[in-house]
């Protein structure tokens, strides 16, 4: 990614902070084992304070959409805190195989990380020592054996809306580790963000256009073309 590519892809910007259209399959850090990642390019995205923008919460690799950055340390406190008081109003758009049960709903289920004997992980649902975990759900269209989902989560746990989705018999299109169908890139896109940064006007935000491997599954649900496509 050249500097010109990250900053074509800043949704919002002011002096606190930074919304970018986070790529899906690109993590956001280097893991262990270091290999591309986001933060490599923040250098880019200083517009002439000293120091880059660092991550003020976090995406899964293969999620793409709005990413909030911090600008300098004071303001990754108050973003935090707005996180951590769950004002930040989050909403995200996926494609999922079959057809949930109802029009609408809330699914309430505990998570947990459970470690395998080879040194992986992976989240699991309803364990009584889990962590709270809630999502509201609304279908936005359908086609012959999917459906397109709006999904608003109030909390953040990681991996949340992939088990959620699975545990209501809707796993999404790209995820077969929680039972999803394979064959394509994981249909999960954080669609907006907003979030009441100052106190005095009303909530700031961006929404991220729909990325190209989302859109013939978005499209066959009902979805036109996106207004806000670059």
């Amino acid at each position: 990614m050249t500097p010109a590519q990250i900053q074509d892809r800043i949704l919002y910007r002011d002096g606190l902070m930074l919304i970018l259209d986070k790529p899906a399959g690109l993590p956001v850090h280097a893991g262990p084992g270091g290999g591309p990642n986001l933060e490599r390019h923040f250098d880019a995205l200083r517009f002439g304070f000293p120091k880059p923008p660092a991550l003020a919460h976090r995406l899964d690799r293969d999620t793409s959409g709005c990413l909030i950055l911090g600008r300098h340390a004071k303001a990754l406190r108050k973003i935090g805190i707005l996180f951590q008081n769950g004002k930040v109003d989050k909403t995200y758009w996926a494609v999922v195989a079959g057809s949930p049960p109802a029009e609408f709903g809330r699914i309430e289920l505990t998570l947990s990380k459970i470690s395998n004997k080879t040194g992986g992980w992976r989240m699991v649902g309803g364990l009584p020592d889990g962590q709270t975990a809630i999502t509201d759900y609304i279908v936005k269209g359908r086609a012959e054996g999917m459906t397109w989902l709006e999904l608003t989560p109030h909390t953040g746990r990681t991996h949340q809306i992939r088990v959620h989705c699975a545990s209501i018999g809707c796993p999404l299109l790209g995820d077969p580790q929680y039972g999803g169908p394979e064959g394509s890139p994981l249909h999960l896109h954080s669609r907006a963000i907003s979030l009441p940064l100052y106190p005095k006007r009303d909530p700031v935000g961006a929404i991220a256009p729909v990325p190209a491997h989302m859109r013939a599954a978005l499209a066959a649900c009902g979805f036109a073309e996106d207004p806000i496509r670059a």
